[in-house]
């Protein structure tokens, strides 16, 4: 079986995957035009990528393409309408990076309330000024608004628990058993934004998210109030982001995934809402942990084992979970 790698991966999976008898090829660098020859000229039969966009072009040139398994748990990157057209499937790695996330969506609710990259960006311009930042208000008894409670949004509200927060969330579904785990509460979507200290988000990408947070939600929020998304890029829609800072209708945003990224790293970064007042920025890492991505690695073989051995799909997106292939 041949497996084409257009991503940065754990050089073990790589290893583990040649000695379960695959053919890798693996390229970081394949994006665009390149990749979709790379999986024309492979004959490829699965195709593994991280943040790498997966087009309709590049689905039609795998003749002999039958899995993409992206090595993450969000597929907004991947057209799975186009692969579901030509009967390939789409697989995921759920659930493997959600402490990864968190532990980012903390330490941006600490440097926000801290105001800790300031800090630092003063001393080393040989700046002090105690009094300027001696106003924080602290974690404890303040409210943490959850929006999506999925294995993140979860992981968060441990995390925050132990900090002694208030816990709402919103959600299509329940969660009594994290209701009653936490002390947390489920409150109507408006309510949470009028609510809470900080909101964060932590839903799933793609049209039915898109602009989850605009202008009247921003609206709806405190002026003492934050926001962070270290979900998906469009989201929060930026320019109104923009725009609710410019104007102090909310305190601060940190994010970690923004509307357009670059395709590759050591890029200009034109997107001018890092620049924006009162905005922390970080270059969409939250996955990126030794143990996130080995723990990636690691579902990532066993999709890849599991179709070789039996030729069944782990965890895929476009069918029912763990459907034969043939």
């Amino acid at each position: 079986m041949k497996v084409l790698i257009a991503d940065k991966f754990e050089q073990f999976g790589i290893d583990q995957l040649r000695a379960a008898g695959c053919e890798v090829i693996c390229d970081p660098d394949l994006k665009d035009n390149a990749l979709t020859r790379a999986i024309r000229d492979t004959e490829c039969d699965v195709l593994i990528v991280r943040s790498t966009r997966v087009t309709e072009p590049m689905i039609d040139a795998g003749l002999e393409l039958k899995l993409i398994i992206r090595a993450g748990s969000g597929f907004d990157t991947i057209d799975v309408k186009a692969a579901s057209d030509r009967g390939v499937r789409v697989c995921n790695c759920p659930g493997q990076n959600s402490v990864a996330v968190a532990e980012l969506t903390i330490g941006l609710m600490i440097a926000l309330d801290r105001r800790i990259v300031d800090n630092t960006d003063d001393l080393r311009h040989g700046l002090w000024n105690k009094k300027k930042y001696s106003k924080a208000r602290g974690l404890k008894g303040r409210t943490l608004g959850i929006i999506g409670l999925g294995r993140i949004g979860y992981e968060v509200a441990k995390r925050a628990a132990a900090f002694e927060m208030r816990l709402l969330y919103c959600d299509v579904v329940g969660r009594p058993e994290a209701e009653r785990e936490l002390r947390m509460a489920k409150v109507g979507f408006d309510e949470l934004l009028a609510d809470a200290d900080f909101v964060t988000v932590h839903t799933p990408g793609g049209d039915s998210t898109k602009h989850l947070i605009g202008r009247v939600e921003l609206a709806r929020m405190k002026p003492t109030s934050f926001i962070i998304n270290c979900a998906r890029g469009g989201v929060v829609d930026e320019s109104a982001l923009a725009a609710a800072l410019e104007a102090n209708q909310i305190a601060g945003a940190a994010l970690d995934v923004y509307e357009i990224e670059p395709g590759a790293g050591d890029v200009e970064f034109k997107d001018p809402i890092p620049r924006a007042p009162h905005v922390y920025g970080t270059h969409h890492i939250g996955a990126s942990t030794e143990q996130a991505q080995s723990a990636v690695a690691e579902e990532t073989i066993r999709i890849v084992k599991t179709f070789m051995e039996t030729g069944r799909y782990v965890n895929c997106v476009n069918a029912s979970p763990m459907r034969s292939a043939v």
